[in-house]
């Protein structure tokens, strides 16, 4: 029977932090506010568009797996900030790796994306229609914030993290997932920015629905039921896990993840306080750092549970394979542009002042 395997990982985090004490110095908010309700500190912010992110952390995927990017025969990149509506991201870093051989496409799940693209391409490579795949979670969610609304602005920032993956004949990779999409709530969380966008009479205004209570108390159960699902389905138990990584939103939902799952003090890998929620990019970023660090071992059983927009949902066990260290430098990073985050955050939110006021609000 055929596998996916797990060979390569790789993030890129934009250089430029904007900290809670620097949204402090326009937005009525403070650090303590932050940290209390979300857990996050800092986040990055990207003075370029997603497609250059994406490309640099698919660049040390194929690092780490020490793979030739004419092997990939096909490339999915979640996210739902793409630089342009047509053509897709997934093209621009087909192009930029110079993976020529590879069909190249979008998926958007929102905050799901990574996973959702996980899902199948762990199909595509049992069934046998492909060998190795390129996996990209990419996301430059500071363009579409509405930085004037201190509840949603204080919880997102930019970076992209990629996997590789391979047929192999080892019972390891994704071994059991289970998406869905709860429909009926899936205006919670939205951004009114698509074909029904009124391009001529734009004010300057990008709707970002966050109702921050319903998603949470939704996503709990979406996750829950996502999580047991793949649980009946490989006929393991809590006691087989020996990590938790999952969707970085709130620390809050994490650690009720975590004592859900059962996971062992230490091993729910956390690091929402550097990045905030940085949407499909959480996963693989997660992913990347829990092997930096040590989290992972060989043949560790992993569990892994997200939620996004729509609202979509998924949860999955993950059995690592013999490796958990790079065949090659796998740390390439961006240039700094020369501008601070707070320089690169300023004109969108005097942007978003400026927006409201000519809408009298």
């Amino acid at each position: 029977m055929r596998y996916a395997e797990i060979t390569g990982w790789g993030k890129c985090v934009p250089p430029a932090i904007l900290t809670n004490q620097d949204l402090a110095t326009f937005l009525d908010t403070s650090d303590e506010w932050i940290r209390t309700r979300t857990g996050i500190e800092e986040r990055r912010v990207s003075a370029v568009g997603t497609s250059a992110m994406a490309a640099i952390a698919a660049r040390n995927a194929l690092a780490a797996a020490d793979v030739d990017p004419a092997e990939i025969d096909l490339i999915i990149v979640g996210t739902c900030t793409p630089d342009e509506i047509i053509p897709n991201v997934a093209s621009k870093v087909q192009k930029e790796i110079g993976a020529t051989g590879a069909a190249a496409f979008d998926l958007n799940a929102a905050c799901s994306s990574f996973f959702y693209a996980m899902h199948f391409a762990t199909s595509t490579i049992r069934m046998g229609m492909h060998k190795k795949v390129l996996i990209i979670g990419a996301e430059r969610l500071t363009r579409i914030l509405d930085w004037t609304k201190r509840e949603s602005a204080v919880l997102f920032g930019d970076g992209a993290g990629a996997m590789v993956l391979e047929a192999s004949d080892k019972e390891v990779g994704l071994l059991a997932s289970k998406i869905s999409c709860d429909s009926d709530a899936r205006d919670v969380l939205s951004l009114d920015f698509g074909m029904s966008f009124d391009r001529y009479n734009f004010d300057g205004v990008m709707p970002f629905n966050f109702e921050g209570q319903e998603i949470f108390k939704r996503a709990v159960k979406g996750m829950s039921a996502a999580v047991e699902a793949v649980f009946q389905e490989t006929g393991l138990s809590m006691d087989d896990v020996d990590a938790l990584i999952p969707h970085q939103a709130n620390k809050r939902l994490i650690d009720f993840l975590a004592k859900m799952c059962k996971v062992p003090d230490g091993k729910t890998m956390v690091n929402i306080e550097k990045y905030g929620n940085t949407s499909s990019a959480t996963l693989p970023i997660a992913f990347t750092e829990a092997l930096e660090t040590g989290m992972v071992k060989p043949g560790d059983t992993i569990v892994s549970a997200v939620f996004g927009g729509g609202l979509t949902c998924g949860a999955g066990l993950i059995r690592w394979g013999d490796r958990v260290t790079p065949l090659q430098n796998n740390q390439m990073t961006m240039e700094s542009h020369g501008q601070s985050a707070l320089e690169l955050i300023l004109p969108l939110f005097e942007g978003s002042k400026a927006a409201w006021a000519r809408r009298g609000e």
